[in-house]
């Protein structure tokens, strides 16, 4: 954020008493108060939130020894030691420092934004002129295209005026005054259990949580004033949660409202996730409410820092709904859904989702076709209320490709050994139905033969097609490749023809970091005639004007390591140094997972580190090291933080086995992780296999 000139920031209180001092004169900020431009709480709550701000800018200034407003990630975990912050419950100093930051210039913002609001210069959005409305409820009126109470008695005598103003509000799509507001802060004592637990005060939340207001956010609002955490006291723990790293850019309470926001959007003129296959999924849904409820408490967990907070989660919402007499088949709908709202994202970014077994093991977690529809909405909107970082063409399509591939299992059953089968037949007769000569059918019935089963069963016809006249141009060369553009033209599908040796998926990972070519996805096939064909999805050059130069080169590189005549490891010793020895701005703790169960022909590999160049090509290395051959390979990279999974076997095609091994294998790969200390081994050891990044 930026301190000075920043949303929040103390040009917003300049602003208020340059806007004041004009219109009254004010000598001084205390006058705001006095002159009726804020009550005697908010001027108390602006100074301590103008305190804390200044303090920070003081400190940030000392620290830079300039002046300096920014504040950069490489200062705020020094600020935080600065102005004493200490780890508490899990939390890092850094995480408090900046959730306490957050809230006050929150403070700041909204104190700006209804003091303009108040004299209607601007700030909150106003709504577009509409012919007079009248409402009906008691207690509300609309004065200058405003709603508010018409007395403050009317919600002493019945306070469900707090949340029926917010309800009439959301009908009517007019906004709220700024006495309203004030009224409501002030009174959010009369929110008590029972009111909470009241009928009617549920059903008004939840039309409000499924009305459509284009032009304001209802939910923002209750959130600022307070009322949202009032109704739902587990949202104070997230309100001002901040996640320390350059993947989350919303505090987490904002984070909620944002996903509610976008699933309310699917299908109209504000969906923003350019497919409109989101949409066609909403509007079919029957029960949009349980969605909705999950979409604004899927990371309700987080207020709690201890443990994975996704079964917490659902633990809190399970007690939320259950006391406010929610259907029970609602509540346990909800509450899984909240519970494995990570559970697709996951799957489709470190899982071979072309392996029926992925797709299999979803469908026997969620089982039902209207609820896997709810997960996979979900999924998208919490990727992009996260932010840019997390959503891009690239997942949306592993995370669509998935959904279709789970709602045919759950729609259909599980594909039987005859059914693959008949697959197998029909492909083996498109593909030799292709061949133009005698000669050629013989080769393509030989090739077909020679195809492993799990290849013959992910690849459509048509690439095998493509690769079976790659392969016919391998002859005695080193390698034959083809790269083709994705239709979104920010990938390239690379395809690999080579005779297969040990280490020769890590030599060609080592070759792409040498020339700056980022991986995304892998799969490695190999053909019992010794022909290994390594597919991989990379990232498109960053000049496409040079980009065929660059292809050249790589190539050229690629024969030369290959034929012994470039020594990649000593070329890249340098760059991997420099690269390894960069301190991350953003820590966490290395994590390795070994898993025999997930697949049925291989141990699954997860290495979670900081990303750093050459990455791919260290740890495909450190498996070479203990003789495992890499199958499958799935990058995902979340920003700075690296999440690369592998399915893997030994050089005799078994899976890993003995905790020996195992431990073995992993501090091999520990010792090429940046910053890696026998102290983070214990701390690895000890960690639970749930926590999330």
């Amino acid at each position: 954020p930026n301190i000075k000139e920043g949303r929040g920031g103390l040009r917003d209180y300049h602003t208020m008493l340059w806007i004041a001092g004009i219109r009254s004169d004010i000598r001084q900020r205390r006058d705001l108060e006095y002159y009726g431009y804020l009550s005697h709480d908010e001027y108390r709550e602006l100074i301590r939130a103008l305190k804390f701000v200044w303090r920070v800018r003081n400190h940030l200034h000392r620290l830079t020894g300039r002046k300096c407003d920014q504040l950069y990630f490489e200062y705020q975990v020094k600020l935080a030691e600065v102005l004493n912050f200490e780890k508490t419950k899990g939390w890092e100093p850094v995480e408090l420092f900046l959730g306490v930051l957050h809230d006050k210039m929150e403070c700041i913002k909204q104190q700006h934004l209804m003091f303009l609001y108040e004299l209607g210069i601007s700030g909150m959005r106003q709504g577009r002129p509409r012919a007079a409305k009248q409402t009906r409820v008691k207690g509300l009126v609309i004065k200058k295209g405003k709603l508010g109470f018409a007395a403050s008695r009317y919600i002493l005598s019945d306070p469900k005026l707090l949340i029926a103003i917010f309800e009439e509000s959301a009908v009517l799509k007019i906004p709220l005054n700024v006495t309203a507001r004030r009224l409501i802060k002030d009174l959010l004592y009369l929110v008590d259990k029972k009111y909470r637990r009241s009928g009617a005060v549920m059903k008004s939340f939840e039309r409000i949580l499924v009305a459509s207001s284009p032009e304001f956010n209802v939910l923002s609002v209750m959130l600022n004033t307070g009322l949202l955490a009032q109704l739902i006291p587990g949202f104070k723990g997230i309100i001002n949660r901040i996640q320390f790293d350059s993947y989350h850019i919303f505090p987490v309470g904002r984070h909620s409202l944002g996903t509610v926001r976008i699933i309310k959007s699917f299908g109209t003129d504000e969906d923003a996730s350019g497919y409109p296959f989101c949409g066609d999924l909403y509007k079919k849904l029957r029960n949009r409410k349980i969605l909705l409820w999950a979409a604004l408490l899927h990371d309700i967990g987080k207020g709690i820092p201890e443990g994975g907070h996704s079964l917490r989660g659902a633990a809190m919402v399970h007690d939320l709904l259950t006391a406010r007499g929610q259907a029970i088949a609602d509540v346990k709908r909800t509450c899984f859904l909240v519970k494995e709202h990570l559970l697709l994202m996951k799957t489709a970014t470190r899982r071979d989702i072309q392996d029926e077994e992925t797709a299999i093991s979803c469908a026997r977690i969620i089982k039902d076709a209207e609820l896997l529809k709810m997960l996979y909405l979900l999924s998208v909107a919490d990727a992009m209320s996260t932010g840019p970082k997390a959503w891009n063409d690239w997942t949306a399509t592993l995370l669509r490709d998935l959904f279709v591939k789970v709602l045919n299992i759950i729609e259909n059953g599980e594909l039987a050994t005859s059914e693959a089968v008949e697959i197998l037949t029909v492909k083996k007769k498109l593909l030799l139905g292709a061949a133009r000569s005698p000669a050629a059918l013989k080769e393509y019935e030989f090739l077909f033969q020679v195809m492993s089963p799990r290849y013959q069963l992910t690849i459509d016809v048509e690439d095998m097609m493509d690769h079976v006249r790659l392969y016919q141009k391998l002859k005695d060369t080193d390698f034959v490749w083809s790269i083709v553009p994705a239709v979104d033209s920010n990938t390239r599908r690379v395809i690999i023809c080579a005779r297969d040796r040990p280490g020769l998926f890590s030599r060609i990972a080592g070759v792409f970091t040498l020339n700056s070519i980022d991986i995304l996805a892998a799969q490695v096939f190999t053909w019992r005639n010794n022909v290994a064909l390594d597919i991989f999805e990379v990232k498109a050059p960053v000049d496409p004007i040079f980009e065929d130069r660059k292809w050249a080169r790589t190539g050229q590189d690629l024969r030369a390591v290959l034929t012994g005549r470039l020594d990649l490891a000593a070329l890249l010793a340098d760059r991997l140094f420099i690269s390894r020895s960069a301190k991350p701005v953003f820590s966490r703790p290395c994590k390795i997972v070994v898993d025999n169960e997930i697949s049925s022909f291989y141990t699954v590999i997860e290495v979670h580190a900081h990303d750093f160049q050459g990455f791919l090509y260290q740890i495909t290395d450190a498996l070479l090291l203990c003789n495992l051959d890499v199958r499958i390979a799935k990058i995902a990279t979340q920003v700075d933080q690296v999440v690369d999974v592998f399915y893997v076997r030994d050089f005799d095609g078994r899976k890993v086995d003995g905790s020996d091994r195992i431990e073995a294998i992993k501090s091999e790969i520990l010792q090429v992780l940046p910053g890696y200390s026998e102290e983070e081994k214990s701390h690895e050891e000890d960690r639970s296999d749930n926590q999330t990044v």
